[in-house]
């Protein structure tokens, strides 16, 4: 017989999203169970996004979690564009009203988020794999789950699903119910880590004839730097000296500008796609973060939606936890799909503008070039674009 659990709260996930979200809701007097299906090592070694919005950084401040953040963050005030061998800087405080962006790894937030939860609580069970959430219309929906070799059941009021694209908690919405909408792009990243400092002070977005790049960083020693390739691309086919010589030809400026090379670390690929779930909740059973949407990284938005999900669960938790009433629960999912489009739509028009279609005309390619250049040209443009990029308003 299955061993059974209760809490207010399941939350399926130990990403940023299921640990920010048991962090506030522990802060709030919420019971909940986070369930991780790897182990802690994994979790805390996955490389993913590291931009953080000025939003996000303000959340991790407040629940206790910004003390790492604040002494190795790395504050950025802006971005350079790079077209046609010239440069454009991109002044977030000025366009923004003082917002800016950090540069602080998604591995540094995990492990803040795991130190705090098992030093304070809430439970969180690493190695324990859901298979399926049961009732999701019911007052007490049922996560099963397998955890030290037996089989145990979660009993809660509520379940949130912070467990990725490929998780589980999707399948609680049934087909009848759930929308889909998805765009596959025709390009991917090659991404790679280098033991070398950065090149720049600030991110480089280029497009270059071949194609984009990305310059950006993990630290004042590592650089993390990535180039537009064709989807299905093998990164043991790129050796160290092409990778260094491709980057060197989109980054291309007039100037004295140089690209610093170093060894380089790792090496992934990374497709480049748009997904967004609608609606985010079923029943009793709420969908955060990639379980939700994804969005292609050249917006920096992936880990920052994720972060405002939760924020816009938990509010709506604690009033129902202190009120009884059930308003902003239900106003969950609109809320939150109007942030996520205008996300998915700011991730798409980068994403555009800055790539090499590999069936581009002349024509198109022209036009996303009179794009780049309205926003060295155009200070409303240029502060649209540093609104969506610092973040917008939670609400």
């Amino acid at each position: 017989m299955a061993h059974t659990l209760r809490t207010r709260v399941g939350i399926i996930g130990a990403g940023p999203a299921g640990l920010l979200l048991a962090r506030l809701l522990h802060t709030a007097g919420i019971d909940c169970v986070v369930l991780e299906n790897r182990t802690r090592a994994y979790v805390e070694q996955r490389q993913r996004a590291g931009i953080l919005e000025q939003g996000t950084v303000d959340a991790l401040r407040a629940c206790g979690a910004g003390a790492r953040l604040d002494t190795e963050g790395l504050v950025h005030h802006g971005i350079e564009l790079r077209f046609d061998r010239r440069s454009h800087r991109v002044d977030f405080p000025e366009l923004t009203g003082g917002r800016s962006v950090t540069v602080y790894a998604q591995t540094e937030v995990v492990k803040d988020l795991i130190a705090l939860q098992l030093a304070e609580g809430p439970p969180l069970f690493f190695e324990a794999e859901a298979h399926a959430v049961e009732k999701p219309e019911s007052d007490h929906p049922v996560v099963r789950f397998t955890h030290d070799g037996r089989e145990q059941t979660l009993e809660c009021d509520y379940v949130v699903g912070c467990d990725g694209f490929h998780g589980i908690a999707r399948a609680a919405v049934p087909d009848a119910v759930r929308r889909t909408y998805e765009r596959a792009y025709p390009y991917s990243w090659l991404g790679v880590l280098a033991d070398v400092p950065p090149s720049c002070g600030e991110l480089i977005y280029a497009r270059g004839e071949d194609g984009f790049a990305l310059h950006s960083m993990r630290s004042p020693s590592v650089s993390r730097l990535y180039l537009q390739v064709p989807n299905g691309t093998d990164p043991a086919d790129w050796s160290d000296e092409r990778i260094w010589d491709e980057l060197d030809r989109r980054f291309a400026v007039d100037g004295d500008w140089s690209l610093a090379r170093g060894p380089i670390t790792s090496k992934s690929v990374t497709p480049m796609r748009s997904h967004v779930t609608e609606p985010m909740r079923h029943g009793r059973v709420f969908l955060a973060g990639d379980a939700a949407h994804i969005v292609p990284p050249t917006g920096a938005k992936g880990l920052n939606l994720a972060v405002s999900d939760v924020q816009v669960l938990a509010r709506a938790l604690t009033h129902h936890h202190r009120t009884g009433s059930d308003e902003l629960l239900d106003s969950y999912s609109d809320l939150c799909l109007r942030r996520v489009w205008q996300a998915t739509r700011f991730s798409y028009d980068m994403t555009t503008m800055l790539h090499s279609q590999p069936s581009e005309s002349a024509f198109d390619g022209r036009v996303h070039l009179a794009r780049l250049h309205r926003l060295a040209a155009s200070r409303s443009a240029a502060a649209e674009l540093a609104a969506n990029y610092t973040g917008l308003p939670l609400d």
